[in-house]
């Protein structure tokens, strides 16, 4: 009879082990659709004053190009790799935040932020080496030599100097703000 119970026991455990496995995996891949809808365009220019950006991106060749290649808000600005995208995606909770409060809710409320908000993106891009830049573009296998003089020389000192591709590309997918003027006491 203690034998009995024993099987019963182990086979009632193993059942849960399997409800509660099959649980984890279901609730892992509703958690990754749920993650991927936000890494889309449409979601971020809906939920966010994003549509400036939009508008800017759309009007470079990361949107439009004779490769029919396109980046999408995610491309530039999510990790791939899970820990730094978590991350990201609760900093990007304080830009849903910011448009709830009033804070950008408008173009002009955000062109008013939108020096320091670029500088907080530049500051991160410095920091990861130009993560995401790199999952499109590497010097490791630029062709150099198909690139214009200037080009050339400016991506080879590039990597004598160690620099990264915001160091020089600041304004390539977004209009470049001007720094606002310091305020001067009198």
């Amino acid at each position: 009879m203690a034998d009995q119970q024993k099987k019963t026991s182990r086979k009632k455990w193993f059942i849960v082990g399997v409800v509660i496995f099959a649980a984890g995996m279901v609730s892992a891949g509703i958690f990754n659709v749920a993650l991927e809808m936000t890494n889309t365009t449409e979601f971020c220019t809906t939920c966010h004053t994003m549509v400036v950006n939009l508008e800017e991106l759309q009007e470079t060749v990361h949107w439009k190009n004779a490769s029919g290649t396109r980046a999408g808000c995610a491309d530039c600005h999510v990790p791939t790799a899970f820990l730094p995208k978590m991350k990201a995606k609760i900093m990007a909770a304080k830009d849903v935040f910011h448009e709830i409060v009033g804070t950008i809710n408008t173009k002009e409320k955000y062109e008013q932020q939108r020096w320091a908000m670029a500088n907080a993106v530049w500051d991160k891009m410095k920091a990861n080496d130009s993560r995401e830049c790199r999952d499109c573009h590497s010097f490791d296998y630029m062709d150099l030599s198909e690139q214009d003089r200037y080009a050339r020389k400016k991506h080879d000192r590039a990597v004598d100097r160690g620099e990264t591709c915001i160091d020089c590309h600041k304004g390539i997918a977004h209009e470049e703000p001007e720094e606002p003027e310091k305020a001067t006491t009198e």
